[in-house]
């Protein structure tokens, strides 16, 4: 037991039985000063040892406790302690100097009686002050130290020093050793830690009691990271990580750069490094509008444009928060990075606003558009069918036909791989979105239309990681709506990056599907990331295990997979990432009246004539059950009331 959990009686007799020690060692060392040799106490034919040593306690013990010196609590005594000490001492040693040295008794030397008070007022003054700083700091360091979760960092090189160096003098985890490739580093001690080969882990985590591992591999490429996270996976640790090399650029490693290990580890596969004559193609020293610059693709397409150096970064949104919030970070970002070149300008708009939208346009004269607005999230989109079709298709149509009009270069669109056979609204909007910029293209004018399709971005609003982390740190259980589900994958920036790219290579027409490498099975990320967190997966056969995963049933509008491609003839481009997809289209004559007729049934909120009328203009879309719109229920609930 911890000396500070002892019963408050417990340690009151330790400090008094060290005391009374105290006064015996003092006796002996008196003794000492005083014949030049060690004298014993318990029998000498010269001297009455013993004498002074029972007086001494006789004396002391009352005098010390009367005045208070077992009341203290030592780990925050002062100089007030001392100086009580320093009283009761003195009081004491008068009355041993009366005996021994004023009146004297026969076997002990007088000055003893002089020695030996100041010995104690030494020796008990040096325990207060000893035990206030082993108590009161060292003490409560080796406590807090001893509680602290212990971790390995993999790695021995730089950064992996520059880590230990940082945790040294943190109280979030205290490093016990180093995990290391290269086996001639293995059973070597650096820095005081010893240096382990990582095929000894999963022992490591029962002797060592490790609870996490520390990635300190900046310049490891994609495959050597998701081999040391399938060793991770066996050994049962959480594994958090450092950034990239480049990250580190700027100043050495301290803890706040270890973090969660990155979504994109989750991937499995490398990143191609983006073509930079393509990003600037578009956007360097031109006007670039974004709309929905606040969401997830809209905001990263805005980071990624800015540091292509444009004229002007006109940002449009129709969430007064989210528009704040992108403004204020790229604010920060040219303030950071000296860069007044770029002028921002955050514009409150909403597309489906043609008035609005025709001002910014024709204010600005944007070289290019990139198109990022857009309800996306299936089952809100399915059960608000009517404002997500006025968003995502009349809103496309509001701003393609201003930028033909008023003569823009480019405009991207920036679609889904859910509009391939799509069952639920949102793809099929964003099939129907396509099809107007592929039905303009073919109507003479300046502007380049083209449209970039890709599957999900990890860390976008709704994505699953994010999701399953929480639901992890909230001890469980994960939600997946089917076993069997499997989504394509894709970060954030490299989608960005690549959008961008596309639209420098658009002809006219175009629509680019990036390679998103394999799908990937939700529930092999589910378990993945429950092991990479250091815990078990509780089912049937391991009713002990940390998390469970809950299956709750497909959502409205969900499947099971998706496809990126409507035909199988897609061409290579410049890109060993992008092709280019050869689909349907339809001619813009056609397709404005069938969209002026939607109008129609979206001003009446008609779900059901929307629906036919989305199966007739998009291909492959079949419903995948009921209407679910809220308030066609609600209605259809009161219709029946008033039949009753």
């Amino acid at each position: 037991m911890p000396t500070l959990a002892l019963p408050r009686a417990v340690k009151r007799l330790i400090v008094l039985l060290v005391d009374a020690s105290l006064c015996v060692i003092a006796v002996s060392l008196a003794f000492y000063l005083r014949v030049g040799e060690w004298v014993s106490l318990s029998n000498h034919p010269e001297f009455k040892t013993m004498t002074p040593v029972w007086v001494s306690l006789v004396l002391a013990v009352p005098v010390f406790v009367a005045f208070g010196l077992y009341r203290a609590i030592f780990r925050y005594s002062g100089w007030p302690a001392l100086v009580t000490v320093g009283k009761a001492v003195g009081l004491y040693g008068l009355m041993f100097m009366a005996i021994f040295t004023l009146v004297g008794v026969s076997g002990v030397p007088r000055t003893v009686g002089l020695i030996q008070p100041l010995l104690v007022l030494f020796l008990v003054g040096a325990s207060r002050a000893l035990a206030r700083y082993w108590l009161g700091g060292l003490y409560l360091s080796q406590l807090k130290l001893g509680t602290l979760p212990k971790v390995l960092i993999y790695g021995a090189g730089s950064a992996g020093r520059q880590l230990a160096n940082a945790l040294a003098n943190s109280y979030e985890m205290r490093v016990v050793g180093y995990l290391d490739d290269d086996d001639r580093l293995h059973g070597h001690v650096l820095n005081g830690l010893a240096i382990y080969s990582p095929q000894d882990l999963s022992g490591l985590v029962v002797s060592l009691g490790i609870s996490d591992v520390l990635l300190a591999l900046p310049t490891a490429n994609r495959k050597r990271r998701n081999e040391i996270l399938v060793l991770m996976q066996q050994a049962q640790v959480s594994v958090r990580t450092l950034p990239s090399v480049m990250e580190l650029a700027q100043g050495k490693v301290s803890t706040e750069d270890v973090r969660e290990l990155d979504i994109d580890d989750l991937l499995g596969r490398e990143s191609v490094s983006p073509n930079h004559i393509l990003l600037g193609r578009n956007v360097t020293r031109k006007v670039v509008l974004v709309t929905g610059a606040g969401g997830s693709i809209g905001s990263e397409l805005c980071r990624q444009i800015l540091k292509l150096k444009p004229q002007t970064l006109l940002l449009v949104d129709q969430s007064e928060y989210a528009l704040y919030e992108i403004h204020q970070e790229l604010l920060d970002k040219t303030q950071a990075l000296g860069q007044g070149v770029t002028q921002l300008v955050p514009l409150l708009a909403s597309v489906r606003d043609a008035e609005r939208m025709r001002e910014v346009i024709t204010t600005w004269s944007p070289n290019t558009i990139y198109h990022a607005a857009a309800y996306k999230h299936v089952p809100l989109v399915e059960h608000n069918p009517a404002e997500a079709l006025k968003n995502n298709v009349l809103g496309t149509r509001t701003v393609a036909q201003l930028a033909a009009e008023h003569g823009v270069d480019d405009m991207v669109l920036v679609s889904t791989d859910k509009a391939v056979r799509p069952t639920n609204i949102m793809g099929a909007s964003k099939r129907l979105a396509e099809l107007v910029l592929q039905a303009l293209a073919t109507e003479p004018g300046k502007t380049t239309f083209s449209m970039v399709r890709f599957g999900n971005v990890l860390g976008s609003s709704g994505s699953v990681v994010p999701k399953f982390r929480q639901q992890i740190k909230n001890g469980g259980p994960i939600t997946l709506t089917h076993p069997e589900v499997t989504r394509f994958f894709m970060t954030i920036p490299e989608a960005a990056q690549l959008v961008i790219q596309a639209g420098a290579m658009a002809k006219g027409g175009d629509v680019f599907v990036l390679d998103m490498g394999e799908s990937v099975k939700i529930m092999d990320l589910a378990q993945r990331m429950i092991q990479l967190s250091g815990l078990t997966l509780r089912t049937e056969d391991n009713p002990d295990g940390d998390i469970a995963i809950e299956i709750t049933g497909l959502r409205p509008g969900e499947k099971l997979y998706e496809e990126l491609l409507i035909g199988n003839d897609p061409q290579p481009t410049l890109h060993p990432r992008i092709m280019k997809a050869s689909e349907e289209k339809m001619a813009w004559s056609d397709l404005q009246d069938s969209l002026n007729a939607m109008q129609v049934a979206l001003d009446v909120n008609d779900v059901g004539v929307l629906r036919r009328m989305l199966e007739q203009l998009v291909s492959g879309y079949h419903p995948s059950g009921e209407i679910v719109d809220w308030v066609h229920l609600a209605q259809e609930a009161e219709y029946e009331k008033s039949m009753v």
